[in-house]
């Protein structure tokens, strides 16, 4: 390809779309999953049981038709709280904001009102998803606090670093401002 028509290509629009995924999701977002490390790789069965039992606490981003993002969650049971299980967002849809753009999409929605804080675990190591959770507290105006939750040696055997509980306070007025901005 003519190097002009390569350039053409990568600065022609792309259409951004957030949406509720569907079980034929669940394969698109297993492999989007795979390319996003350190993420770690659940089946592919496992993206399919969430994207159609929890659809309504789960977000895929598609541009141009392609799944290039992806957050699953779920509410707490008995809690006010929303669960972020994993971000992933696609080499070829990163620094456009889309993991913020994401986490402000899910919580804006109806499922989310009564929710008064938002977890998820991370481990002290994994840079991009401090950043991006730090980013969103910023933006909503919630204050944000983490503790070890599930300890190296007495959850995972030894076998996997510690991950840090986060907690993001939500406020009423911050997901209702979120809410009209998206």
């Amino acid at each position: 390809m003519p190097k002009d028509l390569a350039d053409f290509d990568t600065l022609r629009p792309r259409t951004l779309t957030m949406r509720r995924p569907d079980s034929t999701d669940g394969a698109a977002v297993w492999e989007l999953v795979r390319q996003c490390k350190p993420l770690d790789e659940n089946s592919m069965y496992c993206n399919l049981v969430q994207a159609e039992h929890f659809a309504d606490t789960c977000v895929v981003a598609e541009m141009d038709g392609e799944v290039v993002g992806w957050i699953s969650g779920h509410m707490i049971p008995n809690k006010n709280a929303l669960f972020v299980w994993q971000v992933a967002v696609s080499p070829k849809a990163r620094g456009l904001g889309l993991g913020r753009r994401m986490l402000e999409h899910l919580t804006a929605r109806d499922i989310c009102t009564e929710a008064t804080c938002l977890n998820t675990t991370i481990t002290k190591d994994n840079e991009a998803s401090w950043a991006l959770f730090r980013s969103f507290a910023r933006e909503i105006g919630g204050k944000l606090s983490d503790r070890a939750h599930y300890t190296r040696d007495t959850h995972f055997d030894g076998k996997h670093a510690t991950e840090h509980m986060v907690t993001i306070t939500l406020s009423q007025s911050a997901t209702a401002q979120t809410a009209q901005a998206a």
